[in-house]
């Protein structure tokens, strides 16, 4: 008898799926999916980060990577039921494969596979030394040649990079570098973060004074030590700093502070890495086998070139060197932008007592804190879900199970339901002349940052001063020159000004490819981020999955780490396995590496 409960439902198809598989019957697994299907996979089934898309992509990758692959005993997740509404059964599942073991999630449309994920939770014999394996940090017994932890870690510090080299080398010690290199301490992985400041977190506190995160504290945890439950909401940048530091050092990273990476160079023939550093005055040359520029998303400033910037005698930076408003009350600045640090940074000069305006040379999507809170994250990332048992490994789960390919799909209804909400809000900032949009297909703030990492605010208060003007706003006009004391726009309205913030954006992470290894290997690679949406500042074709991050490039051996602190957390862990496995010597054959169809 036809069991038509969720959890039978989820048995009965994922038996067929694992019959049909252990059979070596392409055709009649694919049979079991929808004409529609979306198999995304974080390295399982393909040792890359791919979404196989309608049921011709699912066909394809099995045929290339069935054989290697040997999936087997798939089942409803341990402790776990499957749950069905709108005609939608889903549930969370596990897996084994001949190297590893996986967990994913499925959804059921219609009796057949609509959507399925599948990724990698550990390599067989290589797994984490956690539970029952966890290290006993002390031996019993008598021994003249006992070294003490410390002794044991000093002795790692003096020696790794110095007479033992590093299998991986971390280029950028931010919250990235610090989540990966985190992950490859307990995979046993030797690793070396480069960071050119002094201290972790560094990165945080030297950012203006005002700077937060506009993320909620459940979406950020870092691997292993999550946040203790008392942490803030939206955790000010010191905090965080002195967090990446204390984590730094109880998760025992080999981090290099005050180091500069001067250049980079691979060697095909022996397959490594030349890393040549400058540490406490001398250089330092590395030779890993594998590279990683977890240089952030926000770490090469995009400075703009004005006619006049050379003659103007006021103060004038990018907002990644602004130190903060205190010293501008009672002067004039201008700040050319309109998204996170545009806004955080007039309001911070307006708090100062500084006269502040904006000019805004392009749409900017806008989304009150709240709002987002309430109805973009809260069913995944807040206390309610929390206390839900969405626990934050679920939370990612259910968040990287739904395809890019209609991740807008479900977004449109989320910012309708906020437009709705906020109305009013969005009516008096088009009044002042704000111009805002919504996403190029009214999706909203998510689809905004995975497809160009830009062109948004999260409001935490700036855009209630900009509607009542006390920030001035000149909005549909760019820069034409600067002159000794004014910046004048290309509408001719001269604005007198003592600072000019210059909070522009950032550039692509392939730009520091080519400034620490070369131009060639940069456009090797190409264009880093984006999902090829073809909207703006994101050219198509459509790629399905962020660019070159967390995967195979082009260039053997390097590999692109950041995004923010839930990506930085959650792919951390395909990446420090993919890595793993190519020091073990484990097989590794990449299904369907990205082809490069944009430079830099």
């Amino acid at each position: 008898m036809l069991d038509t409960a969720p959890n039978g439902k989820v048995t009965t198809l994922l038996g067929q799926l694992d019959d049909a598989l252990s059979a070596g019957d392409i055709d009649r697994a694919v049979d079991l999916f929808q004409t529609d299907c979306y198999w995304r996979d974080l390295i399982a089934f393909t040792w890359n980060i791919k979404t196989m898309e309608g049921k011709d992509q699912v066909r394809d990758m099995l045929k290339a990577r069935l054989t290697d692959t040997k999936p087997s005993h798939w089942r409803i997740a341990d402790g776990e039921d499957a749950a069905e509404a709108d005609g939608i059964v889903e549930c969370f599942i596990q897996f084994d494969t001949a190297l590893a073991r996986g967990v994913g999630h499925l959804r059921i449309k219609e009796g057949r596979i609509w959507t399925l994920l599948t990724t990698m939770a550990e390599l067989k014999g290589f797994e984490e030394p956690q539970g029952f394996q966890r290290p006993m940090g002390v031996k019993h017994g008598a021994d003249p040649s006992r070294k003490t932890w410390k002794e044991e870690r000093d002795a790692e510090a003096a020696e790794l990079g110095i007479t033992r080299q590093p299998y991986c080398v971390i280029i950028g010690g931010g919250q990235g570098g610090i989540a990966l290199g985190a992950r490859l301490r307990q995979l046993g992985v030797p690793t070396i973060i480069i960071e050119k400041n002094e201290r972790p977190g560094d990165s945080w506190r030297k950012r203006y004074k005002s700077l937060c995160l506009h993320d909620p504290v459940w979406y950020d945890h870092l691997p292993y030590l999550p946040f203790p439950p008392n942490w803030p909401v939206f955790a000010p940048k010191d905090k965080i700093g002195d967090w990446l530091e204390m984590y730094t050092k109880v998760m025992e990273l080999n981090y290099w502070g005050s180091t500069v990476c001067k250049r980079a160079a691979y060697d095909e023939a022996a397959k490594q890495w030349t890393v040549v550093v400058e540490r406490d005055g001398q250089e330092i040359t590395l030779t890993p086998k594998q590279l990683v520029l977890a240089t952030g998303m926000s770490a090469k400033p995009n400075m703009p070139k004005f006619e006049g910037m050379d003659v103007f005698k006021g103060d004038q930076h990018h907002s990644s060197q602004h130190p903060g408003p205190d010293a501008w009350k009672g002067k004039k600045a201008v700040v050319i932008g309109s998204n996170n640090s545009a806004h955080d940074i007039c309001a911070a000069l307006w708090e100062a007592g500084a006269d502040v305006t904006m000019v805004q040379r392009s749409s900017t999507h806008i989304v009150k804190s709240n709002s987002l809170m309430e109805l973009g994250l809260a069913g995944l990332y807040s206390e309610q879900a929390v206390q839900n048992g969405i626990t934050t490994a679920k939370a990612d789960l259910i968040f990287a199970s739904l395809p890019y390919k209609i991740l807008h799909e479900f977004q449109i209804p989320i910012y309708n339901a906020i437009r709705e909400r906020d109305a009013d809000f969005y009516k008096r900032l088009e009044a002042a002349g704000f111009m805002l949009d919504y996403g190029e297909d009214d999706s909203g703030l998510f689809m905004k940052y995975l497809r160009r990492g830009s062109g948004y605010y999260i409001d935490v208060g700036a855009s209630e001063l900009v509607a009542d003007g006390r920030i001035k706003l000149k909005s549909g006009v760019d820069v034409q020159r600067l002159t000794e004391h004014s910046v004048i726009l290309s509408d001719g309205t001269e604005l007198p000004a003592d600072l000019v913030v210059y909070a522009t954006g950032y550039g692509s992470m392939n730009g520091w490819a080519a400034d620490l290894i070369s131009k060639e290997v940069a456009d090797k690679v190409g264009k880093v981020w984006g999902l090829g949406s073809n909207t703006r500042k994101d050219p198509g074709p459509w790629e399905g999955e962020q660019r070159n991050m967390w995967k195979p490039t082009q260039q053997e051996g390097l590999w692109f780490h950041g995004g923010n602190l839930h990506q930085s957390r959650h792919y951390s862990q395909f990446l420090a396995l993919q890595l793993k496995a190519r020091m073990e010597g484990l097989p590794t054959p990449v299904y369907g590496l990205q082809q490069v169809h944009h430079q830099g």
